[in-house]
C-alpha cells in the first residue's frame, strides 16, 4: 500500500457503511465498566483523544486531507523545520503526561485498548525524533516533492471539485518553497555531520523532480486541474484562476523544483555516498534499530529477523520445489517459472491490462461472504500508475475520501507494458485490492465508535501483514487454478521474504547493492527491473519492508493457535471479523486482544 506522506502520520482511510448490522459478539473481547465513575472516566479519556486527534491535525495538515477533512487543504506544513520538530515533541509530552495521569483501574476494556495504543503510540514518535530524519529530506519515494506533484495532478487526495478547493491548493503551493528552502539547508547539515543519502537513490531521485520541470505552463502537472476544471464554473473563475495557477506554476512551483534541483546536482550528489546502508551512517545502528522496532512493532532485532528471513526462504522453497514435481517439470524454478509463465496472457496496452484486472475483480468479489462475515458496500477504481512518478512507484492502494468524494483507487504499474508485455497478477490484486487492503481498511474505518486517531490509524506491520496474508487465501476465493498463478503466489512470498534478509543484510551486514540485487534474482519469475526497482526502495526505507512479513507471520499464528484451541467451535468469518474490526493494531497489542477473544469465543 502507498505510504504517501511521511512514515510519522498514522494512514488514514474512508469511512465506509458496512452491509451488516454490528457483529453480535462485538463486545465478547473485553468487558465494559458500568459504573458512574467509570462512565466519567471513559468521558473524560475520549475528549483526551479528540483532543490529540485535532492537535495532530494542526501539525499535520496533509493527515487531514487524507481523512477527507478539508479544514487544512491550504496548509503544507514546514515538517522537517526544528520549530515543527519541537512542536512534535511538544504534542508527545504533553499527551504521554495525559496519559500518565489515568487511573488504569478504572479503565473499561475498549478504553484501555485505546489507552494502550496512544501510549505505544506517543513512545514510537519520542523515538523517531531522536534521529536527524529531517536531513534527509529528499530521496524517498513517498517524499514531499513527489507527493506534493501527486497532490497538485488533480488526481490524488487533493480535492478539486469547487472554486474553494482551486483557491485552498494555492495556499499549499505558497507553503512548497518554505519546505524546499528548508529540505536544502537541512540536506546541507547533513552534508556537514556525514548524514546523506546513497548516490544511488539521489540520481534517481533528483532525475524524477527534473521530469517536472517543463518549459511551457500547459505541460505541468500542476496545470491538469485547470485543464479539467469543473463545466459549473463560471466564466470570471475560470479566467482568474486559470491566471492564479500560470502565475502559481511560473513563479513558485517550477522556480523551487529548479532550486532543489540545481542545489541536489551540484552540491548534494557529490557529497553523497557510495554505501547504502543506513549503519554507515552516524548512530546508524541505533537508526536502523528503531526503524525495525517501528515498522515492526516488534522486539525482534535485526539479526533475528535476518534468521527468520533464511528460514522461510527454505521452507517456501520447498513448496515451490513440490508443486514443481506435482507438475512432472524436472528442469530447476527459474525454468520451470517460464515454463508455466508460457500459457499465461499477456497484455500490451493499459487499457487492456486494466480491463483483465477489472475481469479478476468479478471472480473474486463474490466469493468473500465465505470468509468474511462483514464487507464494505464502497467500491475502488482501477488505475495505471500515473506516468511522471512510475519510475519510483509500485503497484499500490489509494485510500477513499471518508465522504465518498474520493474513491479508493488500486493503481497498476505498466510502465513500459508497450515493449514488455504484463500479466495480470491474482496475488497483487488480492494484496492491494481485496480482501487485502481495501476491504482491511474499509472495514477497520467504518467503526464510527473508535476514537479518530484509531479510526484512521496505520501500522504497517498489521497494515502489509494482512495485505500478505490475504495472498493467501486466495485459493478459497477462486484464484491460483493454474500452476503459473500458484507459483506467482509462492514467488510472492518469497520475496518478501528474501526482504526480511535483504533489508538487514543492506543495513547492519554491509551488504552491496550488488549483493543485494542478485541475492532477489533467486526469487523464481522475478525480472531484473523489478528486482531493481525493490532493492532501491529498501535502501531508501530502511526497514518498511521488514513489516509485511513479520506481520503476515504474527496473523498466521494466531490462526493456528485459535484453531487448536477452539477445535470444532473455530469459525474463519468470526476469526476474520474479530481481527479485523478494531482497526489497525501494534503486533503485540493484536496478539493480546486475540488471546482474549479466544478465551471468551463466539457461539457458532
Amino acid at each position: 500500500m502507498r505510504r504517501s506522506i511521511m512514515k510519522r502520520l498514522l494512514l488514514p482511510i474512508v469511512v465506509l457503511a458496512l452491509i451488516v448490522p454490528e457483529w453480535v459478539c462485538a463486545q465478547a473481547t473485553l468487558p465494559k465498566a458500568a459504573s458512574a465513575g467509570g462512565q466519567a472516566l471513559s468521558e473524560r479519556l475520549g475528549q483526551l483523544f479528540e483532543s490529540y486527534y485535532e492537535d495532530r491535525l494542526v501539525l499535520f495538515p496533509l493527515e487531514a486531507t487524507l481523512n477527507g477533512d478539508h479544514r487544512y487543504d491550504d496548509r503544507l506544513a514546514n515538517d522537517i523545520s526544528d520549530e515543527h520538530r519541537r512542536r512534535e515533541a511538544a504534542l508527545v509530552d504533553r499527551y504521554s503526561g495525559e496519559l500518565s495521569q489515568i487511573d488504569l483501574d478504572g479503565l473499561n476494556g475498549p478504553d484501555q485498548l485505546s489507552y494502550d495504543i496512544l501510549k505505544s503510540d506517543l513512545a514510537r514518535m519520542r523515538d523517531g525524533l531522536k534521529f536527524p530524519e529531517h536531513w534527509l529530506a529528499v530521496g524517498r519515494m513517498d517524499d514531499l516533492p513527489t507527493t506534493f506533484a501527486r497532490l497538485g495532478s488533480g488526481s490524488d487526495i487533493q480535492p478539486f471539485k469547487t472554486v474553494r478547493d482551486y483557491e485552498r491548493f494555492l495556499g499549499r503551493v505558497r507553503d512548497f518553497p518554505v519546505w524546499v528552502d528548508t529540505g536544502i539547508a537541512n540536506m546541507r547539515k547533513g552534508m556537514a555531520s556525514g548524514v546523506v543519502q546513497p548516490r544511488v537513490i539521489m540520481k534517481q531521485s533528483v532525475a524524477q523532480m527534473e521530469g517536472l520541470l517543463v518549459r511551457h505552463v500547459q505541460k505541468s502537472v500542476f496545470y491538469r486541474p485547470i485543464q479539467n476544471m469543473p463545466a459549473d464554473f463560471s466564466g470570471e473563475d475560470r479566467v482568474r484562476l486559470t491566471q492564479a495557477y500560470t502565475k502559481a506554476i511560473r513563479s513558485q512551483i517550477m522556480p523551487a523544483y529548479r532550486r532543489l534541483t540545481t542545489f541536489v546536482r551540484q552540491e548534494y550528489l557529490p557529497k553523497c555516498r557510495d554505501t547504502v546502508g543506513l549503519s554507515a551512517l552516524p548512530d546508524g545502528g541505533k537508526w536502523y534499530e528503531h526503524l525495525v522496532q517501528f515498522y515492526t512493532t516488534t522486539d525482534l532485532t535485526p539479526d533475528q529477523i535476518f534468521d527468520l528471513g533464511i528460514s522461510e526462504v527454505a521452507r517456501i522453497t520447498r513448496e515451490m520445489e513440490a508443486l514443481k514435481a506435482k507438475e512432472g517439470f524436472t528442469g530447476d524454478l527459474t525454468a520451470f517459472a517460464k515454463h508455466v509463465g508460457q500459457t499465461a496472457v499477456a497484455f500490451r496496452t493499459k487499457d487492456d491490462l486494466i480491463g483483465a484486472y477489472n475481469q479478476l475483480r468479478a471472480k473474486v468479489e463474490p466469493n468473500l461472504p465465505g470468509l468474511f462475515g462483514r464487507l464494505p458496500m464502497s467500491t475502488y477504481e482501477i488505475r495505471p500508475v500515473e506516468g511522471f512518478c512510475e519510475a519510483t512507484s509500485s503497484s499500490q492502494m489509494v485510500p477513499a475520501a471518508p465522504d465518498g468524494s474520493r474513491p479508493a483507487i488500486f493503481y497498476v504499474n505498466a510502465a513500459g507494458i508497450e515493449k514488455n508485455p504484463m500479466f495480470v497478477s491474482e496475488t497483487l490484486f488480492l494484496h492491494e485490492a481485496v480482501p487485502g487492503h481495501h476491504l482491511q481498511l474499509a472495514i477497520a474505518f467504518g467503526q464510527k465508535d473508535l476514537p479518530k486517531f484509531r479510526r484512521f490509524g496505520w501500522y504497517d506491520a498489521y497494515g502489509e501483514g494482512w495485505a500478505l496474508y490475504a495472498e493467501g487465501l486466495g485459493a478459497d476465493l477462486g484464484c491460483y487454478r493454474d500452476a503459473g498463478q500458484r507459483l506467482e503466489y509462492l514467488a510472492s512470498e518469497m520475496f518478501r521474504a528474501r526482504r526480511l534478509v535483504v533489508d538487514t543484510g543492506l543495513h547492519v551486514k554491509g551488504w552491496t547493492r550488488g549483493q543485494a540485487l542478485k541475492y532477489l534474482l533467486e526469487t523464481p519469475g522475478f525480472t531484473e527491473a523489478e528486482a531493481t526497482l525493490e532493492v532501491d526502495r529498501y535502501i531508501g526505507m530502511p526497514g518498511q519492508a521488514l513489516s509485511y512479513k513479520c506481520g503476515q507471520l504474527k496473523i498466521m499464528a494466531l490462526r493456528a493457535k485459535a484453531q487448536k484451541a477452539l477445535g470444532e467451535r473455530f469459525d474463519i468469518r468470526s476469526f476474520h471479523d474479530e481481527l479485523l474490526r478494531d482497526g489497525g493494531l501494534p503486533l503485540d497489542i493484536l496478539e493480546a486482544k486475540m488471546d482474549r477473544w479466544i478465551g471468551a469465543p463466539p457461539t457458532p
